[in-house]
């Protein structure tokens, strides 16, 4: 554990940016670290809106195992509140962040679980291939600009395809009816904007 421990500080350090750093390097890493995983919610919700209703049914499916990704970090944050590399003076921080426990990355591993959900798809897999190269950047600019260690990332990414794995099979008895309730409340919800057109029925 100590020798996992000295080689997750000492990438870290290397990974880690330094206080002269460019200002465009840090601009564009923090980009990559806080405001890729805005685009999840909007293409969640484009393939919703003017998807059919085999991208729908995978949307909530990515959503379920979404759910099911975040539990299991939650526990790990109880089971092992690893500190962050700022709260124990390693490294250098470029953004605020609460000392939450690190381990694993809830940013990489969302973006991860999602790509896994579309991977296991196999019709996606090529959408889920590009979204898992989103996660591993999110996942490395967190650590260039010290919140989050290398170890916290490799979990993010080992987590996710266990979580879309074992929302498969829930999904296979309970899928259908979800995603029909959900079609259902969607076309009472939004009538008016899919009798004009603008979105799908």
């Amino acid at each position: 554990m100590e020798f996992l421990e000295s080689l997750n500080q000492s990438l870290f350090l290397l990974i880690n940016a330094d206080p002269a750093a460019s200002a465009w390097r840090i601009h564009a890493a923090l980009l990559a670290a806080n405001a890729l995983i805005l685009l999840l919610p909007g293409v969640m919700a484009a393939a919703w809106l003017w998807g059919n209703e085999a991208q729908r049914g995978l949307m909530l499916k990515a959503l379920a195992s979404i759910a099911v990704a975040l539990g299991a970090s939650y526990l790990c944050g109880v089971l092992w509140p690893h500190p962050r590399p700022f709260a124990v003076g390693l490294g250098h921080a470029f953004f605020p962040h609460r000392p939450t426990a690190s381990f694993p990355s809830n940013h990489t591993i969302i973006i991860a679980t999602f790509a896994f959900a579309l991977i296991l798809d196999r019709q996606r897999a090529a959408w889920g291939w590009l979204a898992l190269a989103g996660a591993a950047l999110v996942g490395t600019s967190r650590v260039y600009l010290g919140v989050h260690f290398p170890l916290d990332i490799a979990g993010g990414l080992l987590l996710a395809p266990v979580a879309a794995a074992i929302t498969i099979p829930l999904w296979r008895r309970a899928g259908a009816p979800l995603t029909a309730a959900a079609q259902g409340l969607y076309r009472k919800a939004l009538a008016l904007p899919i009798a004009r057109g603008w979105i799908r029925a």
